[in-house]
């Protein structure tokens, strides 16, 4: 498959454009030539010297990831940013990044993967940037203690911290928000949306006291264990194009 071919699909699947003036992340093809084609391809959370040695050692054409190297635009190639673009220049290898797209998108989306997860139904967008929604909630169904949903989150892949629950919320829970990543400021648009509980990687001093007094449970599972389902989504899409595929699974504990 042609570069050019993979890139646009990505973008077109993703709706990559409709994210351009809320993500700070240069969503698309962040490194690689204007052609060229692709047979293999890697996936990670994140772009960095690890996975990027890890994707050059699988024969990788491409690397895709949530988490790129340029945020804002890059004024200076120096120090770790060179060092990583050296590092995929060297070895042929372009790099696809898609950030917030991935957290939102409601069938391929990090928010998606956790909610199917843990046993959401009826899901909506939720999670309001802008324009667009990153998240997802929906409804467990049968009322669930947060016991059980913590245990569900603990199975993640790079969970090796356990989940952190702050329970304020009802015994049984039956609508769950969920923002992966860094989404503790989206609790009082869980609360507005009538959600018991809110599902996200990481917290903020703040949300404490937000979540008692909203009277919603919130959940913190793990920045990189919450947002690994959007790259592995991808990566089901790209074999379904035909393409080689390889995952490199590197937990960051955090």
């Amino acid at each position: 498959m042609e570069l050019r071919t993979f890139v646009d699909r990505l973008d077109d699947r993703l709706d990559t454009g409709a994210y351009a003036d809320v993500d700070a992340s240069a969503n698309g093809l962040q490194v690689g030539p204007e052609t060229g084609s692709v047979d293999r391809v890697a996936f990670a959370v994140d772009a960095a010297a690890a996975t990027i040695e890890a994707a050059a050692d699988a024969g990788a054409d491409v690397l895709v990831t949530h988490h790129g190297i340029s945020w804002g635009g890059i004024d200076h190639v120096t120090g770790k940013t060179y060092e990583r673009i050296a590092a995929l220049a060297k070895n042929d290898l372009a790099l696809y990044v898609s950030h917030l797209p991935l957290d939102g998108h409601q069938e391929l989306g990090n928010a998606a993967g956790v909610a199917e997860a843990i046993g959401l139904a009826e899901r909506e967008p939720f999670g309001t940037l802008g324009p667009v929604a990153i998240g997802t909630v929906g409804e467990t169904g049968e009322p669930l203690p947060p016991a059980t949903i913590r245990d569900r989150l603990d199975g993640f892949e790079g969970a090796t911290n356990g989940t952190r629950v702050l329970e304020f919320g009802p015994d049984r829970i039956e609508r769950v928000a969920v923002v992966t990543g860094s989404g503790a400021d989206w609790l009082d648009e869980a609360a507005a949306a009538g959600a018991d509980a809110l599902v996200t990687g990481e917290g903020k001093q703040q949300v404490y006291h937000d979540a008692r007094e909203a009277g919603v449970t919130v959940f913190l599972a793990g920045h990189y264990a919450t947002e690994t389902f959007g790259v592995r989504s991808l990566q089901s899409l790209a074999e379904e194009w035909g393409l080689e595929t390889t995952y490199v699974s590197h937990p960051t504990g955090l």
